[in-house]
């Protein structure tokens, strides 16, 4: 395995806003059933901006890292640029990661988009799977979303998906995984 960056070394010795929100306002929990990695990020938003974000993660140094990288990311953006944060954005904000922890990434990116979801759904808004909050296939979108599960299902031998790794733009799918 190829060793890790030393900002990846950084973050996991140093983890940035780890712990709990008091009363979030948009809560994100994955986890990968394969690895065994789980996280969970909170998000607290004023003005349609993320001012704090704190996370919980069980899992490798990589995973960790990740989701330390993540919330120094997301705070102080609007949640319409927190939404354009990409798995790669993450591995590159930490000097890459070796392609066998790509994985961690892309369960950022979901945590990160399902604390978003959360929020928007507790505003009474809906996103759209492909991360558009208006967007005009969300049935193509849907579907393409369930095709890629059932596939990455059907290729690693699960009964069902393991959250929404690779759901970018209407199906470009970005994400590097390893075992």
């Amino acid at each position: 395995m190829e060793p890790y960056s030393e900002k990846v070394m950084d973050h996991v010795r140093n983890p940035r806003n780890v712990g709990e929100i008091a009363d979030p306002d948009g809560v994100g929990e994955v986890g990968n059933p394969v690895c065994g990695d789980m996280m969970r990020l909170g998000i607290k938003v004023r003005d349609n901006r993320i001012v704090d974000a704190k996370f919980q993660t069980f899992g490798c140094g990589a995973a960790i890292a990740v989701s330390s990288m993540l919330t120094e990311m997301v705070i102080g953006k609007t949640i319409e640029e927190a939404l354009r944060i990409s798995n790669r954005m993450v591995a590159e904000a930490l000097n890459g990661l070796p392609p066998v922890k790509m994985h961690c990434s892309a369960l950022g990116e979901d945590a990160l988009r399902a604390a978003i979801r959360d929020y928007l759904s507790r505003q009474g808004c809906e996103l759209c799977v492909c991360g558009e909050l208006d967007c005009p296939h969300r049935q193509d979108c849907e579907d393409r979303r369930r095709t890629r599960e059932k596939a990455h299902a059907a290729a690693h031998g699960h009964a069902h998906g393991h959250g929404e790794h690779g759901d970018d733009k209407h199906g470009d799918d970005e994400t590097e995984e390893g075992a």
